[in-house]
């Protein structure tokens, strides 16, 4: 039962529980939300974005780079493991960045069979740029929430995510 207003989930689970009720559960109720959060936040993250042609794997490749911190270098087996982006993904968004003037590849001196994936000086700066911007996008989307509404949501997310299994492997500081 909703507290409070009713959201477009409440109205779909009540259409369940009056067709299937074994499917109007809590766990739906969260998959629906969680999905319908997500939607909005890559609407208004998109939308950023586009503005600058460039989707949001290539956002996450620059910001992956952007993170990890002075050179702003990473093998691009661990970028991969430190964005959300598979490494047969990653190869052809470094080909695009790359063409863009946003990063570059260079040799690992240690190793001839490897590389390093960087951020140009062009790359730090759009990086940092969309960083902001995006930053701003999300404080707008979420403005008319309370901060401790916010905290306390993003205290619960962490919980249920823990509580899934989601936690940070030896290869994934600086996510």
């Amino acid at each position: 039962m909703p507290r409070g207003e009713s959201d477009h989930v409440d109205e779909m689970i009540e259409a369940w529980r009056a067709e299937l009720p074994q499917t109007a559960t809590v766990q739906l109720e969260i998959v629906k939300r969680v999905g319908r959060l997500k939607g909005r936040v890559e609407e208004v993250t998109q939308a950023v974005l586009g503005e600058h042609g460039l989707t949001y794997a290539d956002f996450d490749v620059l910001a992956t780079l952007r993170r990890a911190g002075a050179p702003y270098r990473l093998k691009p087996s661990l970028l991969a493991a430190r964005s959300s982006l598979t490494t047969g993904g990653t190869s052809n968004i470094l080909q695009r960045l790359t063409a863009a003037g946003l990063v570059e590849r260079e040799p690992d001196p240690a190793d001839g069979r490897s590389s390093w994936v960087r951020l140009t000086p062009l790359g730090v700066r759009r990086a940092e740029e969309l960083a902001v911007a995006t930053t701003e996008a999300h404080r707008a989307l979420f403005a008319a929430m309370p901060e401790d509404t916010a905290r306390a949501l993003a205290d619960l997310l962490r919980e249920a995510l823990l509580a899934l299994g989601d936690r940070p492997g030896p290869s994934s500081r600086h996510r």
